[in-house]
């Protein structure tokens, strides 16, 4: 429904170019446990659970005026770059769809239509197809950026499900819901999906001590190998949707995990923690093909042997991050062991706030 100030703004076309000079950030994360049951149909019929935590990396927004009148978007991070004179030329088709897409939503929806000529730029702290919901965190940033230049009435709830149907409905990607409420909310979240596309974002009120602990146990590791996770998304929605028991029973699982490694968390009980992460992952494996993979499984095995606790993929697997849970004292040791066999492993800190936007100082 559209609000009297969004009427107003859509019949005066309020935007102050020569202001306009704004930058965005919103948070990546890894997706700990309850993963996949964020998916449609069974969070429709089920209700689906994730329990996430935002990390120190982040897709970075910036919004600028354009001295040539040309609407330009730029994605430095993978070479990207489109350059259009008008709104019309503007297509979905291919290119930096998730920038275009974005820009057509604000202007169609509180410009009245009249496209100004900008430059949108954005980076991304992890590669593409990392498993950390970078895609769904860079649309954050980008409808952030645009609250903050056009002074919109946006809580994060309505910023996260804005980003949710531009990627998912608008554009038809695959893939469920928990990264755009983790990357617009941030933090450590437990968070609940329910029939009517309901969404429920509950803040761990874990004490610190026990968060200081979780996050000096952890690793993660990138595979060196970006995944397409639009297949092994697809192949679980086509089992829930038929219903398959196999693929049911296994999201029932993840779903019981994330609850379960709440209460862990909660309780300061990171070995637990590992042995969830341990189960999530087995029960993953058990919902489509590919989502483990050569270089996965033998990372896996090389962080299991050298005394990591438990581990998982972050995302929908394929590829991408790996984290462990680890003797915080045996951390750096399990860091060296995978760098030495060819993965790309570091510490990784928690973070504890959401998107956000600020304009550059003149």
């Amino acid at each position: 429904m559209t609000s009297t100030l969004d009427r107003r703004r859509q019949s005066s076309g309020m935007f102050n170019l020569k202001m306009v000079d704004v930058r965005s950030r919103a948070p990546l994360r890894l997706g700990l446990a309850g993963g996949g049951t964020d998916l449609s149909p069974y969070c429709d019929q089920f209700g689906g659970a994730v329990l996430n935590a935002t990390i120190d990396r982040f897709a970075f927004a910036h919004l600028v005026r354009n001295t040539e009148d040309r609407i330009v978007f730029t994605a430095s991070d993978i070479g990207g770059e489109e350059s259009y004179a008008s709104l019309d030329e503007i297509n979905l088709d291919s290119g930096l769809i998730l920038h275009k897409a974005v820009y057509r939503h604000m202007v169609e929806t509180y410009l009245d239509g009249r496209a100004p000529p900008l430059t949108v730029s954005t980076t991304i702290d992890a590669p593409a197809g990392s498993g950390l919901g970078a895609s769904s965190a860079l649309v954050v940033a980008l409808i952030e950026a645009f609250r903050a230049a056009l002074d919109l009435p946006l809580g994060p709830y309505e910023v996260a499900r804005l980003a949710f149907d531009i990627e998912r409905v608008k554009l038809s990607l695959a893939g469920g819901r928990q990264d755009q409420y983790a990357a617009a909310f941030g933090g450590f979240n437990y968070i609940e999906f329910l029939p009517g596309e309901r969404a429920l974002v509950n803040p761990l009120r874990a004490p610190r001590a026990h968060l200081n602990e979780f996050e000096s146990s952890l690793v993660i590791c990138f595979s060196g190998q970006s995944r397409r996770s639009d297949t092994i998304i697809q192949e679980q929605i086509d089992g829930l949707t038929a219903m398959n028991p196999e693929t049911v029973e296994n999201m029932h699982q993840l779903k019981e995990d994330a609850s379960a490694m709440k209460d862990a968390i909660l309780r300061g009980r990171i070995r637990e923690v590992a042995d969830i992460l341990l189960r999530s992952w087995a029960a993953k494996k058990r919902t489509a093909k590919g989502i483990a993979t050569d270089s996965v499984d033998r990372l896996f095995e090389i962080a299991m042997a050298k005394g990591a606790w438990g581990g998982k993929v972050s995302g929908a697997g394929g590829g991408g991050f790996l984290m462990f849970c680890v003797d915080p004292e045996n951390r750096y040791r399990l860091i060296q062991s995978l760098n030495a066999e060819g993965g790309q492993a570091s510490s990784v800190k928690l973070t504890f706030d959401g998107a956000e936007a600020w304009t550059v100082p003149r």
